[in-house]
């Protein structure tokens, strides 16, 4: 199953790539520019065929995808004949349009994955109180620290003859009766709608009887449990540590709420919104944990490449889970792949599409200005060889982040879970 996830990731960037080509090659098509080649992936050439002025074909290496459209520069020679079918001598307005389309099927491809995903399976219900396996041994006090550390323990396991280790106790929920899957209604009477709501009414209640009932298979069950004295991080401030409640049991991360498809409309928003929240924090944020993704606090929610996404999908196809939850990771991550590359490749450097965009507007404004001031001749275009250090400088940096990260999600990858 794993290879499959694998080889489902890959296929899913194949034809993400392509598609990404097939936006710059129709609208350029559209505003009759022309296109000599359109091929998907790198490398050899495995099988190509010509049809009218373009040729088609499919490379070795199927990580990627490029479109010749004639003229991208005035560097390049374009034929006698072609020369009013060059990008470069089209109105901004068209080439900004097709230099844009790129990104714009990323962002096409992430809200139908998104939305089918949402429609057809629901959404991650992160706030639901259901409940996870219970823990034999609890240690009386854990840190934030701790906490954030994903190669942490934070239960202990029982000595050989029963008993819990120094430093622990055991756990209450257990012994009560507690089982995975556990969905909590009401807490001595009151209503509880989510795992935070409960959570703080175990902490608040250390040494005291709490009736609480849980709804398992469909049926209600009533169960007492006392929660014990520990130590833990704050909820207000996680610096500050509290002598709270707790019974030993954890919440289940993989419950799926179901919404439909007229749901889906509110929902699917609400879903690619926390992916752009992602993909900022990561651009913004996360630059500075790059250094540290060899070491063993890797940020699992930092930088990762293909090899390591395609990883993660093999791991989520081999999760041992309902089909549903398998289905909905895939897509969520083949999703917000797309919502990043989109992203990313907006960013104003070339040969970015974003440094392409930058010197249409750049030529555009300074055109605009020069008319202004009498100017009647034809539009100067921004020089290509003095951009080429810079365009170089970015290629180099780029190809050393990549071979940077690949490193790092071979020798020291993130796993799901954490």
């Amino acid at each position: 199953m794993q290879l499959l996830g694998i080889l489902a990731f890959v296929a899913a960037l194949l034809i993400s790539v392509t598609l990404h080509e097939a936006g710059h090659f129709l609208t350029a098509r559209h505003y009759g520019m022309k296109a000599t080649q359109f091929f998907a992936g790198f490398g050899p050439t495995v099988w190509s065929r010509q049809r009218g002025e373009t040729e088609y074909g499919l490379k070795a290496i199927p990580l990627g995808g490029y479109v010749k459209i004639i003229g991208m520069t005035p560097l390049e020679e374009v034929a006698p004949g072609d020369e009013s079918r060059a990008f470069f001598r089209h109105k901004p307005l068209s080439k900004f349009v097709v230099l844009v389309a790129g990104s714009t099927m990323h962002f096409i491809i992430c809200f139908i994955l998104v939305f089918a995903a949402v429609a057809a399976i629901g959404v991650p219900d992160q706030n639901a109180p259901v409940l996870t396996r219970s823990s034999d041994c609890l240690f009386t006090s854990i840190t934030a620290a701790e906490i954030d550390n994903p190669n942490s323990h934070l239960d202990a396991t029982p000595n050989a003859n029963g008993t819990c280790p120094a430093n622990t106790v055991p756990g209450r929920a257990k012994a009560a009766g507690f089982q995975a899957g556990d969905r909590v209604l009401s807490v001595d009477g009151t209503k509880v709608t989510t795992y935070l709501a409960f959570a703080k009414i175990v902490r608040a209640n250390a040494g005291k009887a709490l009736h609480v009932t849980v709804l398992r298979h469909g049926t209600q069950q009533a169960l007492t449990v006392t929660p014990v004295t520990t130590s833990r991080p704050s909820l207000d401030d996680k610096a500050q540590q509290v002598d709270v409640g707790t019974i030993g049991i954890g919440q289940d991360t993989s419950v799926i709420r179901d919404v439909g498809f007229v749901g889906a409309f509110a929902e699917t928003p609400k879903q690619i919104g926390t992916m752009v929240k992602g993909t900022y924090d990561t651009l913004v944020h996360k630059l500075g944990t790059i250094g540290g993704i060899y070491g063993p606090n890797r940020d699992p929610s930092g930088f990762i490449g293909i090899y390591g996404a395609s990883r993660i999908s093999g791991e989520v196809f081999a999760a041992p889970v309902p089909f549903k939850y398998t289905a909905l990771g895939f897509l969520f991550l083949v999703a917000s792949l797309n919502l990043f590359v989109g992203i990313f490749n907006l960013l104003p450097l070339l040969p970015l599409d974003g440094g392409h965009i930058a010197v249409v507007f750049f030529e555009a404004v300074r055109d605009r200005i020069k008319r202004a001031r009498g100017y009647v001749g034809e539009v100067v275009r921004v020089d290509y060889n003095k951009l080429m250090p810079l365009t170089f400088a970015v290629v180099a940096v780029f190809i050393g982040f990549t071979v940077w990260v690949l490193g790092a999600d071979i020798v020291n990858p993130i796993k799901l879970g954490g």
